[in-house]
């Protein structure tokens, strides 16, 4: 049986967790200040990501009624969200070309399939 507010908490949780992934692997593009240090923010968003992780899982693995794919499926549409948005406004790189559009349109299909 399904569980909405389960579902909900964990969709915030993967929501967050891809937020501190993408930062952690991404500062060192944003100014050339962190290119040398943004090792170390990665290092200490390490621990908060895997519990985030593991309470994301947990949460949607529960709410999506014990389907762990129900669960990698919320994880990946909430990182693909998120790693769009971030990376469109923060490093002004667009989505729109044609090699990027046909892997989406080929990630639907794959996810369809």
């Amino acid at each position: 049986m399904h569980d909405p507010k389960k579902i909900a908490i964990g969709m915030g949780l993967w929501l967050l967790l891809h937020f501190l992934v993408w930062w952690s692997t991404n500062l060192q593009f944003v100014k050339d200040h962190w290119r040398d240090k943004s090792i170390f923010i990665a290092l200490a968003l390490s621990i908060p990501i895997t519990l985030l992780g593991y309470y994301a899982t947990r949460f949607s693995y529960e709410g999506l009624g014990g389907t762990l794919w129900g669960s990698r499926f919320l994880a990946f549409g909430t990182s693909y969200l998120v790693f769009l948005i971030l990376t469109w406004v923060v490093l002004k790189e667009s989505m729109f070309t044609t090699k990027t559009l046909i892997c989406i349109i080929l990630s639907f299909v794959i996810i369809a399939i």
